[in-house]
Parts: structure tokens; C-alpha cells; sequence
């Protein structure tokens, strides 16, 4: 399963040329990952950070008034990470292939923690390994 936030385009997004700024991709990404793991039913209240981003820019992305969408899903769980993976998108075409790796982490302690049993059938239940359109062409583990 994926799970699909629909990014609203900001005017400040934008470059002089019209086109969304590729830094902002991340905070895109951010607000993805953000809707996917902060909801009210499945939280990672422990709270993570994230170790590693990996972007591929496809086409640039003109500002709009509508939305664009971005799917993502899980490629890769490990005892104390995971990989989400990302697609920007329109129905006909991709903007940018991208994909974080997350560790969980206890902020009390100051340490990475493992993933728990209710994280990872969370995680599990939007798990796809490595098809077409996935950067990291991990596989769940």
C-alpha cells in the first residue's frame, strides 16, 4: 500500500523562472513524511531523525495553483531504521525519485532506538520492495 499527501505549491517555492526551487523538494518530502507518520492512529511518538536523503530530479516542476502529489512507501525495515521511498508526481509524469533512510530515536536518552513491534506492523503495512519507479530498489526485510 502507499500512502499519498497532496502538496499544496507555494508562491516562495518558486525560482526566478517560474519553476519550484529543488531545495524545496525537501521540505516537500518533509511535509510527506511528516502527514505519513504523525497521524492521530499510528505515531512514532518516540520521535526519529533522518540519516540519509537521496534525490533524482526528473523534470522540473512549473508553479500552479493545484497540488502535486507525492506517494510514498516503504522499501526497507531493519532493526533500527527504515526507508521510505517517494515518488512527485501528476497522474502522466514524475517530477523527482527520491527515498530518506529514518532512524528511530530516543530523545530522552540521546540514542537511536529500535523499531517497535507496533512501528513495524505499521511500516509493514505500507511496504512495496523494489519496482519500477523505486530509487533505492531495496527489499523489506
Amino acid at each position: 500500500m502507499r500512502h499519498i499527501y497532496r502538496c499544496p505549491l507555494r508562491w516562495a517555492d518558486m525560482d526566478a523562472y517560474g519553476h519550484i526551487n529543488n531545495v524545496v523538494f525537501l521540505r516537500y518530502l518533509e511535509e510527506a513524511r511528516i502527514d505519513f507518520l504523525f497521524r492521530p492512529d499510528k505515531d512514532f511518538q518516540q520521535g526519529s531523525v533522518v540519516a540519509r536523503h537521496e534525490i533524482d530530479y526528473k523534470q522540473q516542476l512549473v508553479h500552479r495553483h493545484t497540488p502535486v502529489d507525492i506517494e510514498l512507501w516503504v522499501t526497507q525495515i531493519r532493526a533500527a531504521s527504515f526507508t521510505i521511498s517517494y515518488e512527485v508526481k501528476d497522474p502522466d509524469q514524475v517530477y523527482v525519485r527520491a527515498s530518506t533512510v529514518i532512524v528511530p530515536f530516543d530523545f530522552e536518552a540521546q540514542r537511536p532506538r529500535r523499531i517497535t513491534a507496533e512501528e513495524r506492523a505499521f511500516l509493514e503495512e505500507y511496504t512495496d520492495s523494489a519496482e519500477d519507479g523505486d530509487p533505492s530498489e531495496a527489499v523489506a526485510a
